[in-house]
C-alpha cells in the first residue's frame, strides 16, 4: 500500500510533456546558371514550385545579373550581392539547376559561388543542404557539369542528396512553348528530388 501511493506522488509530481506540433516552412533558394532568355534550367526551378512539399517554399534569385568577382570589392560588394549573401543565409537549402558549358558549370553559376564564398571567413554556404539538377539540350542533360559542381560543393562544405538525379537531356522535348515542363518522368524526378532534399536537410538540421 505505502509502495502505492509513494507511485502516485511521484506519478502526480511528474510534469507533464507538452510536444511540439509547429512545423517549421522549409524555405528553399532557388539558383539557376544560366543567364538566357528561355533557358530550361531556369523552367526548372519554377516546375519546382508546383511540386513542393506542403512545408517548403522555394524562392529563386537571379545571379546573372552579378559584376563579375573581384577581391577588390569582396568586403564591400554591391547591393544585390549582400541581399544575396543574406538569402543564402537565412535558407535552409539550396537547388541549383545548371547548364553544362564545355564540361562544366557555367561561368554565371561559379561567379555567383564566388560571391558567396567570400571574404574569406565569410562563407554564406557553410553547411547548407543541397540538390542538383540539370537541363541540356544535348544527349548528357548536364551530367559532368553535376559533377563538378558536387566537387565545388566539397570545398564550400555544403552537404548535396545524391540520389535521385535528374539529368534532362534533349531538354527542347520536355517543355512546351511557355516553357512549362511537360515530361511525366521528369516531373515525377523532379518532385522526389525535392521531397528528399526537404528530409535530408531535415536531418541536418537535426544534427
Amino acid at each position: 500500500m505505502a509502495a502505492n501511493r509513494k507511485l502516485k506522488e511521484r506519478t502526480k509530481l511528474a510534469p507533464e510533456k507538452h510536444h511540439n506540433t509547429e512545423t517549421h516552412t522549409m524555405k528553399i533558394l532557388g539558383i539557376s546558371g544560366s543567364n538566357r532568355k528561355g533557358s530550361y534550367n531556369w523552367g526548372l526551378l519554377e516546375a519546382a514550385k508546383e511540386m513542393l512539399p506542403d512545408n517548403a517554399t522555394l524562392e529563386i534569385f537571379d545571379v546573372s545579373r552579378f559584376p563579375l568577382f573581384t577581391q577588390d570589392h569582396e568586403r564591400n560588394p554591391p547591393a544585390e550581392v549582400q541581399l544575396f549573401k543574406q538569402k543564402i543565409r537565412q535558407s535552409d537549402a539550396i537547388l541549383f539547376a545548371t547548364p553544362e558549358h564545355n564540361y562544366t558549370i557555367t561561368a554565371v553559376l561559379k561567379n555567383a559561388i564566388e560571391w558567396g564564398n567570400r571574404p574569406g571567413g565569410d562563407n554564406s554556404w557553410n553547411g547548407k543542404a543541397a540538390a542538383i539538377v540539370s537541363a541540356s539540350s544535348g544527349p548528357r542533360g548536364g551530367a559532368r557539369a553535376q559533377l563538378h559542381l558536387r566537387q565545388i560543393l566539397v570545398d564550400l562544405n555544403m552537404y548535396p542528396i545524391n540520389q535521385p538525379q535528374l539529368l534532362l537531356a534533349r531538354a527542347q522535348d520536355s517543355f512546351d512553348s511557355d516553357l512549362k515542363l511537360k515530361d511525366p518522368q521528369a516531373k515525377e524526378a523532379l518532385k522526389t528530388i525535392l521531397q528528399t532534399l526537404v528530409g535530408w536537410t531535415e536531418k541536418i538540421n537535426r544534427g
